[in-house]
Formats: structure tokens, sequence, C-alpha cells
């Protein structure tokens, strides 16, 4: 009896590892299938959805996204509206654009919107490099399909108009508004608004400059217009121009008149600073002549000195005698007087400088 006990406690104790083992597999086999009920449930709705539409998404591709961390409920929704749309788009592009921080909604978008309008063919790829770049790829094919108008020049950069000078000298102002178009083969590398607004205003103010007259302009505003479509403006731009006018137009200042007023005034200051040079050389001139006058008045009172001298040298020396120097000064005498007479006014002249005084 007591070898039957231990027989038994002997076979109990050998079969526990066996036991054991099986619990393990089992529970192990149960979180495998809980795991899995838990995927099939979270992404059966999406599968189903992509099987029934045709987006061609995968059970697997859909547990990859997870696992790579990519939001799959956007991918899956995106997909199915590029299939529906009728354009090609892989799951691994969209993917990859999500990874790279790309806004893959509005790219979605875009290349549907650009595809139902009929414009030309955008890929997928080419709409994620405009996007990547920086630009609203959905805004730009907005503006292909209805075309933008842009104000010139901008109001918002605080010049309100465009001033040009017609060749009779008259200033015309003008505003003109342009019609673009966007060249998505452009839009990567191509130049912006402000490209094509400096462009459009620097053509509008060469083709008034080259008017003969401003009425010419005022009779027909689209000459000026016409003449610059015709140069090309929008070469290395990411638009098309499809049309320029000109929405106003109005006379300025008389910019000929003032110039010729500026220029005659700057004349007559260079006339009067050359007639005040002439002016200050008489003057000059003059005071250097009475300059002159003094000092030969001066060397004849100097040689007037000289003969008191002479006289005294000759009484000292013999060669003068005291009758002779009384001769001397009567002829003196009577050259004064005679001198004194020439310079007196005849009486009848005095009386009647007196009466009409």
């Amino acid at each position: 009896m007591s070898l039957a006990i231990l027989a038994q406690g002997k076979s109990d104790w050998g079969s526990f590892p066996t036991n054991t083992g099986l619990l393990l597999f089992g529970g192990v086999l149960i979180l495998f299938l809980l795991f899995f009920l838990v995927l099939f449930f979270s992404f059966v709705r999406l599968w189903v959805q992509c099987y029934l539409t045709g987006a061609s998404v995968g059970f697997l591709d859909l547990i990859g996204m997870k696992l790579r961390n990519v939001d799959y409920n956007m991918i899956v929704r995106q997909k199915i509206a590029l299939v529906q749309a009728g354009t090609k788009v892989s799951n691994r592009e969209l993917e990859a654009h999500y990874l790279a921080r790309g806004n893959v909604p509005k790219v979605a978008t875009a290349v549907i919107a650009a595809h139902k309008a009929g414009i030309a063919d955008l890929p997928w790829r080419i709409a994620a490099a405009i996007d990547l770049a920086g630009r609203d790829i959905l805004d730009a094919v907005k503006t292909s399909v209805n075309p933008k108008v842009i104000d010139c020049p901008d109001p918002a950069k605080g010049r309100p108009t465009l001033d040009g000078v017609c060749r009779n000298g008259i200033q015309l102002r003008a505003r003109a508004r342009v019609t673009v178009r966007t060249k998505l083969d452009r839009l990567v590398g191509g130049a912006t608004e402000e490209t094509i607004i400096a462009r459009v205003g620097e053509g509008i103010v060469k083709a008034i400059g080259g008017a003969e007259h401003h009425t010419d302009v005022l009779a027909n505003p689209n000459m000026i217009s016409q003449a610059v479509l015709t140069n090309s403006l929008d070469s290395q731009t990411a638009f098309e121009i499809v049309s320029i006018d000109v929405a106003e137009i109005d006379v300025g200042a008389n910019i000929g008149a003032n110039l010729q007023a500026d220029q005659a005034a700057a004349d007559l200051r260079v006339a009067q600073a050359q007639a005040e040079k002439r002016r200050a050389l008489a003057v000059a001139q003059e005071q250097e002549m009475r300059a002159a006058v003094e000092e030969n008045r001066a060397k004849v009172v100097l040689a007037e000195s000289q003969i008191p001298l002479a006289i005294a040298e000759a009484f000292r020396g013999g060669r003068l005698g005291i009758m002779d120097y009384y001769s001397l000064r009567n002829l003196q005498a009577d050259t004064e007087m005679r001198n004194s007479l020439a310079t007196m006014k005849p009486a009848g002249d005095r009386a009647d400088r007196t009466a009409s005084g």
C-alpha cells in the first residue's frame, strides 16, 4: 500500500513540468490571438474600405505603417481619394512624403484638382517637391485654374502710382492690374509676384516715356499695355501673364516746364555770379588805378621838394642871384593868379544859378 502511494506520488511530480509547458504555451498563444484580434479589429475597417474602393492597401501595409509611426488613417483616406479621382500614386510615395514632413492632404488635393481641371499633368513627385520647397501647391493649382489679378504697383509697398514723363514733358500717373496664371512646371525656381510687379511697372514707365504727347496716352491707354505685353515679362517666372489692363491714368505735373524754369533760374544765378565777378574785377582795377595815381602824386611831391634844395644850392654856389630869385617868385605869383582867374566863373553864370536856385 505504501509502495503504491509512493509510486503514485512519483508519477504526479514527474508530470508537473509537462503541464507547466503546456500552460505557458497556451498563455502565449492566447496573448498572440488577443493581439491579432486587436490589430485585426483596428485595421479591419480601413482594410475593408481599401478593398471596396480598390485602393490596394493590404493588411500588412497597414501594420507596417503603424510600426513606422505613420498616420495610416490619413494615408488611407488620401489614397482612396486619389484612386477615386483616377490618379496613380503608390503607398510608398505617400508614406515618404509624410515622413519628410510634407503636407500630404494638401498635395493630394492639388493633384486631384489639377487632374480634374484638365490642365497640365501634375505628377505626385513634382507636387511633393513643390510642397517641400515651401510653396503652396494648392494655391498654385487654384491660380492656374482661376487666374489671379495683381495690382501694379503693390499698394502694400507704399507707392500708389507708376509715374512716367512723356516726351512733351507732361507727367502721367498710372495704375495697372496684371492677370497671371501659374505655370506649374516653373513653380520651383521661378520668380515670384514681386518680379512680375517690378517688370510690369518698369515697362509701363518706359511706355509712357516713349509717347510723343500725353494726350495720345489718355486717348488710348491700351497702347501702354500692348507695348508692355510684347516684352515677354513673364520669362523665368512662375507665372504666365494673361493680360495687363490700365485701371487708372491721371495727368501729373508739367515736368518739362519745371525743368526749364529750374534751368532758367540756374542760368540766372550763373549770370549773376559772372556779373559780380566782373564788377569785383572792375572795382579791383579802379583801386589799382587810384593807387597808381597816388603813387605818381607822391613822386611829383617828391620831385617838387627838390626845387627849394636846388635853389639853395644855387645861392650857395653863386649861380643864382637875389634878383634872379625875386624874378622867379614874381613869375610864380603871376602863374598862381592866372590859374585862380581861370577857375573863377563869370558873374552872369553865378547870377543865373542863384536865380534858378
